[in-house]
């Protein structure tokens, strides 16, 4: 019988043990979010990953299953970091995450028209969101964003 890394199969262990350190989910959200996709575009973040910490959370994110990593179209030199459909299915909990942030943080960097939009019809905004990812945008990000398709500021 195979022995399991896990503490316990209990699902919120399973998960806290996949990706609940800060700086995965921060991670996962700089794709979703802000369209980031390269370890310089990581460092970047206002968080302030260190370099060590940041490269080990991008290994254990893709040994995880969640990112795949894959040379950059124009520079060889460097490499993306793309969502899987396991990473993908992680957009729900980062909506919910956000949402809580917003509500409970007085001084929240959240758009309220954006809190609104996603809640007035969460699952087709979760599909475009996820849609929107898949094929190289971010919600914020970029001229493929989900707000600029949507009209939200």
């Amino acid at each position: 019988m195979k022995r399991s890394d896990n503490k316990s199969h209990c699902p919120i262990n399973f998960s806290l043990e996949t990706f609940g350190d800060n700086w995965s989910l921060l991670i996962v959200r700089d794709i979703v979010y802000f369209g980031k996709k390269t370890y310089g575009e990581f460092l970047e973040s206002e968080e302030g990953i260190s370099s060590n910490i940041l490269a080990s959370r991008l290994v254990h994110l893709e040994q995880k299953g969640l990112l795949v990593k894959k040379p950059h179209d124009t520079d060889k030199r460097k490499e993306v970091y793309l969502l899987t459909e396991k990473g993908l299915d992680l957009i729900p909990v980062l909506l919910e995450l956000a949402n809580w942030g917003a509500q409970y943080d007085p001084e929240t960097d959240a758009p309220q028209s954006w809190i609104a939009a996603v809640y007035a019809d969460r699952e087709s905004m979760i599909s475009l969101i996820r849609d929107t990812v898949q094929t190289g945008g971010s919600i914020f990000s970029g001229p493929n964003s989900v707000v600029s398709k949507l009209t939200i500021t």
